[in-house]
């Protein structure tokens, strides 16, 4: 019998095996097994996050869930599987662990004009990411790029804090351009998705930059009224 990562994920027995000591919320390593079967995950749960000023609604784990939700509803797929389950300390956020190529130089990637990057600017600029740090990128050795660490996300106040400003103020690409649209025709699917994770007033605020980006078709500059770069950019 095959079972499927989000099956894993979802129904596993989840063993907390270590932590990654340099995050500010606990963020646990571990593994979902089912059998035979087993996947490392990260696991964050909602008991170990320090609270925010700036985030006081909802929890940073379920911040997560509707960011990998909605790199899946506008067919990004660049964040890996995110689920909120129970766990050893309670319910949090549960992320599949991914081992990333350790020969790219993510200072050099980051700092690229690598088309990879695109994907994750418009992203960012949808979820309203306030922290995308280089750190935050997970190249893989199939080429793909991923990307983590979404808990400080979808604020109804423009908040963009991002190391990746190379294309602010180009033109999108008709790919891009057809992820907005496709972002807008599956809004309510997505909506409905992360009533549970986001306020009212934060879906709304998503669907504006949606819409805001299909008009002015051009990635975004820097607020003059916020700081551009998440501190440390690594």
């Amino acid at each position: 019998m095959v079972i499927d990562a989000n099956e894993i994920v979802t129904q596993g027995e989840l063993q907390v095996t270590g932590r990654l000591i340099d995050a500010s919320n606990a963020t646990l390593f571990g593994e979902c097994r089912i059998g035979d079967a087993a996947l490392n995950v990260i696991y964050k749960p909602i008991a170990g996050e320090r609270p925010l000023w700036d985030f006081p609604d909802g929890t940073l784990a379920g911040r997560e869930v509707a960011a990998y939700r909605l790199s899946e509803f506008s067919a990004m797929k660049i964040v890996p599987l995110t689920i909120l389950r129970d766990g050893p300390f309670g319910p949090g956020a549960v992320q599949q662990w991914i081992d990333v190529d350790e020969t790219v130089d993510i200072i050099e990637l980051a700092q690229s004009h690598d088309v990879r990057l695109r994907k994750f600017v418009l992203f960012d600029a949808i979820i309203n990411n306030t922290d995308r740090k280089m750190g935050h990128l997970l190249p893989l050795s199939d080429g793909r790029l991923l990307g983590c660490d979404h808990g400080v996300c979808f604020h109804e106040e423009d908040k963009l804090r991002t190391v990746l400003w190379q294309w602010m103020g180009k033109e999108l690409a008709p790919d891009e351009i057809q992820l907005l649209q496709l972002a807008t025709e599956r809004f309510e699917v997505f909506a409905d998705a992360v009533r549970d994770f986001l306020a009212p007033a934060e879906i709304e605020a998503t669907r504006y930059r949606i819409e805001r980006l299909l008009s002015e078709q051009v990635f975004p500059s820097p607020s003059e009224d916020w700081p551009a770069v998440p501190w440390p950019p690594i």
